[in-house]
């Protein structure tokens, strides 16, 4: 049986150890505090797992300790489509494919780039896919991702009434991060079984207005227990879901400052990982961003004012 992909699900980190090789007990660790925040799935091997870094054998490692961890609880989804040739996206999404996750997903600027034309782009896009998808299993579950590296290429209407058409599509994970279109694409995929999964902070709050279940972005590292509060209990409690919003948007907009190294010091401070490691951003971001220390310690503070806001409320609702 498919399990539903929808929700919060958060991006997951890949934790190393100083020397740069994988800390398997930080990533234990990590994947456990994520399931204690409240994720409903957790997508492994993505571009906050730095998996353009990783080596296929790393990636399929990697897949495969989140599914044994997890034992059942929720979903794994996982990509590692990197590769820049078809013959070699396939090899990479079969290995990806056996080892054990709940669905598997593909990028969408792997696939093809932005093709002038209307209907060129729709015929390479359905091409390319049939080409990389061919060898798979047929009952795995798959996603498109528009990952922003190298290039973003967002999905076309065709495209997505396309996927929302073929049963074995059940997520995007929507970097569009245009309120706009999210809602347009809800539209598109009402009816079917295709969910839209926005990965954009600052509209997260009006995404679930419009109808949106999930939020996979890059801030689920650090607090998706409030992206889940503030689409379960938000909708009942208005002034102070539109407070958290305003901290949400405000927090997720450092991500520029050295992300997902950024994510690994804030968990360094929780404890939840050794080192700050990151092969994606190797430069000391302390020093680049002046005050670092003092911004992760306002964010850690707010999202603990909140908790205790919304502990408040549920006490005395």
């Amino acid at each position: 049986m498919k399990r539903k992909i929808d929700g919060i699900i958060p991006v997951m980190l890949t934790p190393f150890d100083d020397n740069g090789a994988i800390d398997w007990d930080g990533l234990g660790a990590l994947i456990h505090w994520y399931l204690a925040k409240g994720a409903e799935g957790l997508f492994a091997v993505c571009q906050s797992s730095e998996m353009q870094f990783l080596s296929l054998a790393e990636r399929t490692d990697i897949a495969e300790f989140t599914v044994k961890t997890v034992s059942g609880r929720v979903p794994v989804i996982a990509s590692g489509h990197i590769a820049d040739t078809p013959p070699d996206q396939a090899a990479e999404l079969l290995a990806m494919a056996k080892t054990g996750i709940d669905g598997l997903v593909l990028v969408s600027n792997r696939l093809v780039g932005n093709v002038d034309g209307k209907n060129d782009r729709f015929h390479s896009f359905r091409a390319a896919l049939g080409a990389v998808t061919a060898s798979l299993p047929r009952d795995l579950p798959l996603g498109l991702y528009e990952c922003p590296a190298p290039f973003r290429r967002l999905l076309t209407d065709d495209e997505i009434k396309f996927l929302a058409d073929d049963p074995r599509f059940v997520m995007i994970k929507d970097v569009s991060c245009d309120l706009d279109i999210v809602t347009r694409r809800l539209g598109l995929v009402k009816g079917s079984g295709l969910a839209i999964n926005n990965a954009n902070a600052a509209i997260a709050h009006d995404a679930f207005k419009a109808g949106a279940n999930g939020f996979c972005g890059v801030f689920n590292n650090f607090h998706p227990d409030l992206y889940r509060w503030l689409r379960d209990e938000g909708p009942s409690n208005a002034d102070l879901a539109d407070a958290l919003a305003v901290y949400l948007a405000l927090a997720a907009s450092t991500e520029y400052m050295g992300y997902p190294k950024l994510a690994k010091l804030y968990h360094q401070r929780l404890g939840t990982i050794e080192s700050a490691f990151s092969r994606a951003v190797p430069e000391n971001i302390v020093e680049k961003f002046w005050a670092l220390d003092a911004v992760l310690e306002k964010i850690e503070m707010g999202g603990a004012h909140y908790r205790s806001k919304i502990s408040d409320l549920r006490k005395h609702p």
